[in-house]
């Protein structure tokens, strides 16, 4: 293994998470840590460059490296990736929506990197989980993020059944999230099967314009009317004692 010395640094880039100037949710800081980067990893070139672009207009693009990360990735890629680390050089990891690592496919460049020696810089930005607890009124002391639910019917229902015990057992608040155009069903789904009493936080669009956060009673949603139609959210639910 190369001494410390001799390796780059992987940073951990966070990004917005829509549609909004990156100046209103990110520091200096990400502006600062592209300017002297030129390798990346990302989950989209084209997003990745677009948002770098809106960071650092000055950034020359024609002279960014930049890596795809995706669910087809193969790993042996991985150890491509991180080359230019090993030989020096610096990389930013990027995310589609948010910070890298959470909920989020980098995090197996970051594994990577810790076994090879490589120093890990994360950067602060916007978290939609963080976020999303922090609005909430949950329990921000013990939580849990569970990713998808299940899509049959019946999975799902059980899936939802052992959170909400779950929630109750621990006392520890349970998040998460579904394909922005299956929001409205997942609605549906939540309030015909949470007990009445279940608190459940809807967090959606957050840090933009449109951002909706509110919690309710399950019984008290269902007085509420809200489309979440491909509007990207984090669902959370408490069962109290």
């Amino acid at each position: 293994m190369k001494p410390a010395t001799f390796l780059g640094k992987l940073y951990l880039i966070p990004t917005t998470l829509g549609e909004i100037n990156p100046e209103d949710v990110l520091p200096v800081t990400i502006k600062r840590t592209i300017d002297f980067i030129q390798h990346y990893i990302v989950e989209n070139e084209k997003t990745a460059r677009r948002f770098i672009k809106s960071v650092h207009p000055e950034k020359k693009q024609s002279e960014l490296v930049i890596s795809v990360l995706n669910k087809h990735t193969e790993t042996v890629e991985h150890y491509e990736f991180i080359r230019p680390l090993l030989n020096g050089q610096n990389i930013g990891l990027m995310s589609e929506a948010g910070c890298p690592g959470v909920a989020d496919p980098g995090a197996v460049i970051v594994k990577l990197a810790h076994e090879k020696g490589i120093q890990v810089i994360p950067l602060v930005g916007p978290s939609s989980i963080l976020l999303a607890v922090m609005a909430s009124g949950m329990n921000g002391q013990s939580f849990a993020f569970n990713g998808y639910l299940p899509i049959d019917k019946g999975e799902k229902k059980s899936a939802l059944k052992g959170f909400e015990k779950l929630s109750f057992e621990k006392n520890q608040s349970q998040l998460f999230i579904e394909t922005p155009y299956r929001n409205n069903k997942l609605m549906e789904d939540l309030l015909a099967i949470l007990q009445p009493n279940t608190n459940l936080c809807v967090a959606c669009d957050i840090t933009l314009p449109s951002e909706y956060i509110k919690t309710f009673a399950v019984k008290d949603w269902k007085k509420q009317k809200v489309d979440l139609h491909n509007r990207p959210c984090i669902f959370i639910i408490h069962k109290s004692y």
